[in-house]
């Protein structure tokens, strides 16, 4: 028994891992193509390698569980074609001593990802988002980048055609109202920009200046166009300093929720209205519970993949896939 739980735990950690690791891989793709829009903005190396770390544990959680499934069916396929299983039978042996060490395996699998989704995961999530306000406090120039929608900035989007240090030309600034709407588009032929670092705010100064206002609701909404030689645009950036200290319920380790949940007051101490706390707390109950079923998806993956690969008769590993 023992030489044969070595031999079944052998072969499914062996799939399991490469499962995993090309899973990670796929997944990876996105960050990359995050830390190239990273790396045009000048951002450095570090911050770009600290964020391509810090989103692997929240990738794990999805591909660990990948990983299980994957595993189980391929082997359990594989044995199922050989007749192994067939042998193992005739030699008297159980389903449940064949298929014991895979299910342990998965349980031990569970336990990981709920270590990661409860602490490691969210921590990196928080770090994400400290790493992103400090770009943005340190550094709040990096985000104008030509031919970028920009949309770091409350209230406005923005359009650069071309910047030379504080210098921009070709600028189109949206304005919006509380719905997301714009209510005035204004179009410039150059500005310049100076950054007030105590009050987090960016100014553009914008000349030669186009501005279409519109008047009135979504469906009727009119339009009065306006010269003008200098109209003044402030990027508000404080807010990237406050998203270094708040955290949302993704972000919150599993006590952080639990105690949030118990009293949600400690986690929103200056709102009173009890609708929104109500709602607080519901998200919260929300993220605990989708990160116990994430995390038990390994176990359950593993008895639902056992059935299923042992009625395989294909060996190939890409139909198991």
């Amino acid at each position: 028994m023992r030489q044969l739980a070595r031999y079944l735990s052998t072969d499914f950690l062996v799939i399991c891992l490469m499962t995993v690791l090309v899973f990670t891989f796929v997944m990876c793709i996105g960050v990359v193509i995050r830390a190239i829009d990273y790396a045009s903005l000048g951002i450095s190396g570090g911050f770009i390698g600290k964020l391509f770390l810090y989103n692997i544990p929240y990738m794990l959680s999805f591909t660990i569980p990948m990983g299980v499934l994957t595993g189980v069916l391929l082997l359990f396929g594989r044995l199922s074609f050989d007749g192994e299983l067939t042998a193992m039978k005739a030699c008297g042996l159980n389903l449940w001593q064949v298929v014991s060490p895979i299910i342990i395996l998965a349980g031990i699998a569970s336990l990981l990802c709920v270590y990661i989704n409860a602490y490691v995961s969210p921590l990196c999530k928080h770090l994400t988002r400290q790493l992103m306000a400090e770009v943005g406090v340190k550094e709040p120039m990096k985000f104008i980048e030509p031919g970028r929608l920009i949309r770091e900035f409350p209230g406005l989007l923005l359009v650069v055609g071309d910047r030379d240090g504080s210098r921009v030309e070709d600028i189109v600034v949206y304005e919006l109202d509380d719905s997301g709407n714009p209510t005035r588009n204004v179009r410039a032929g150059y500005g310049d920009i100076d950054v007030d670092e105590e009050a987090r705010v960016m100014m553009i100064d914008l000349y030669e200046v186009f501005i279409d206002q519109r008047d009135g609701g979504k469906g009727n909404a009119k339009s009065h166009y306006i010269n003008a030689e200098f109209y003044p645009v402030r990027l508000d950036y404080s807010r990237f300093n406050n998203k270094r200290s708040t955290k949302k319920p993704s972000d919150m380790t599993l006590m952080e929720l639990m105690t949030g949940i118990k009293d949600v007051h400690l986690n929103y101490p200056g709102i009173t209205d009890e609708e929104v706390l109500t709602k607080a707390r519901t998200r919260m109950i929300i993220e605990v519970n989708k990160r116990m079923a994430l995390s038990m998806s390994c176990f359950g993956f593993a008895l639902l993949g056992v059935p299923l690969g042992m009625r395989s008769r294909r060996k190939e590993s890409s139909l198991g896939i």
